[in-house]
């Protein structure tokens, strides 16, 4: 099973270009990398810029409409994200609970939807992900 953890900073979605770490968070937090590395889990990670920095498109009337960042409403935004591939929730629970993560983040734990997931029309209809897939990872 995969999941996705995603890291959730509080004050994030107000954060300014070029926001600055701090290198003794980071250390700790490669620490907490590397664990996930050693034991086999992790499949991907990586930190996101802030929102101020993106964009979001939206499709009112099925048209495309491009918002620049930061987005005034948004609570709470994504601040990184690792991928994992484990045999449980649980387990993926037991991964996020080994974060060294202050009281101002969140880490939410979201499964990963396989193909296997879908009842056959939709497999049908999603023939060449399998393949897609194979073809991104070989790009990396």
């Amino acid at each position: 099973m995969r999941f996705m953890m995603l890291m959730i900073p509080k004050g994030y979605e107000t954060a300014e270009p070029g926001v600055k770490l701090d290198p003794e968070r980071v250390a700790a937090m490669m620490k907490y990398n590397e664990s996930l590395q050693r034991a086999g889990v992790l499949l991907a990670l990586d930190g996101l810029h802030p929102p101020s920095m993106g964009a979001r498109v939206s499709f009112p009337g099925g048209k495309p409409k491009v918002v620049d960042g930061p987005f005034p409403e948004a609570k709470e935004v994504v601040g990184g994200y690792w991928m994992i591939q484990v045999k449980s929730k649980d387990e993926a629970i037991a991964w996020a609970s080994r974060c060294p993560a202050t009281e101002e983040e969140t880490i939410e734990i979201r499964q990963v939807q396989e193909i296997a997931d879908f009842p056959d029309d939709v497999r049908r209809a999603a023939s060449r992900l399998p393949e897609m897939q194979g073809e991104m990872g070989q790009r990396r």
